[in-house]
């Protein structure tokens, strides 16, 4: 079902599109479908601009069509370690070092894994899920290239460089993932793709005063979270994010700052694994019986809506804009220059 300006598909046709697009970019059988499932995860959980658009935008990354090569560990110690993500685009990296993450703490109860040498990892709760799911508490940090300005400034210094977390639950996990700038980078990069304007606030223009056109923002920088006054706290947080970064210097070419960490571990190195799932299911359905607001209809937790969404979406199928999906199909008939 279609429109002029908006294509609908069912899951599996989403997924097909989507890998049939990184075949068509060059990537192989496995990474087209690493790649496609993040972003259709992100877009099944109500993500538009980090669903099957985001895969233009690995197209677009300066360091695609550079060498790679297979994620690698260049420094280790039992439960640590350090990888080289081998130029590889971040979910790719990203997934294999979550991979990493799970094994180590399954064999030694706790894991920390730094990475670097990657770009783009995409959609932290994705990886915070999927550890959390194997039954671990996970912390996962980010350090990105320079996209946002320090309180007070005018010129980007830090990236969006979010944090996130995962806590298992009797159902589903408990992910909470929040960015350190006032605006999601990615969400610049689509309404730029699209042509729509961003909110008032949230960022400056190459001149140094606040413009709501996304495509004059990306060549100038976004904000810290917390307002004009309350910035500065964005701006700690991704400091420290960007300070805890600073691990995977040796596996990063020159110039490139990127840096990645999970921080993973068992429940029952405290209390038994159902123990804990039931302390924290316990916990959040307190937290939802709390007497509301005049007006409020429910106390959501984070994710909450997510996985709401995503259960809505796998039986009804995702929504692309028609500009998305044409240059899609251009991707998968091998033309690079997709005209998005």
């Amino acid at each position: 079902m279609t429109t002029n300006e908006r294509v609908r598909m069912t899951v599996a046709e989403a997924r097909a599109h989507g890998e049939a697009a990184m075949r068509g970019a060059g990537f192989d059988a496995e990474e087209a479908r690493i790649l496609t499932d993040h972003v259709l995860d992100a877009a099944l959980c109500g993500y538009e601009y980090s669903g099957l658009p985001k895969l233009l935008n690995v197209i677009d990354e300066p360091r695609f069509g550079k060498p790679r090569h297979p994620v690698s560990v260049m420094k280790e110690s039992g439960a640590t370690a350090l990888l080289d993500g081998g130029n590889n685009n971040g979910m790719i990296a990203g997934y294999r070092t979550a991979e990493e993450t799970i094994r180590r703490a399954e064999a030694h109860g706790l894991a920390i894994v730094s990475m670097g040498n990657t770009s783009m990892t995409g959609r932290s709760a994705y990886y915070c899920e999927m550890i959390a799911r194997a039954g671990f508490v996970v912390i996962h940090t980010v350090a990105s290239p320079p996209s946002v300005a320090p309180f007070g400034g005018a010129r980007p210094a830090l990236g969006t460089n979010p944090i996130a977390f995962g806590f298992p639950t009797e159902g589903d996990p408990l992910v909470i993932d929040m960015g350190t700038s006032a605006f999601m980078g990615t969400d610049l990069q689509f309404r730029a793709r699209i042509g729509t304007p961003i909110p008032e606030g949230v960022a400056l223009g190459p001149n140094g005063h606040p413009t709501t056109d996304a495509r004059v923002a990306r060549q100038g920088t976004l904000l810290p979270f917390g307002g004009p006054e309350g910035g500065y706290k964005g701006f700690g947080l991704a400091l420290a994010m960007d300070a805890l970064g600073a691990l995977s210097a040796p596996t990063r070419p020159k110039g490139d700052i990127g840096g990645y960490m999970f921080m993973a571990f068992k429940p029952d190195l405290f209390l038994s694994a159902d123990d804990y799932r039931h302390e924290v299911s316990k916990r959040i359905e307190t937290i939802k019986a709390t007497q509301r607001r005049e007006g409020v209809d429910e106390i959501r937790i984070p994710g909450e809506r997510s996985y709401k969404t995503r259960a809505r979406f796998l039986v009804e199928g995702i929504e692309i804009e028609r500009k998305i999906y044409d240059a899609l199909a251009r991707l998968a008939a091998g033309h690079l220059d997709h005209g998005a």
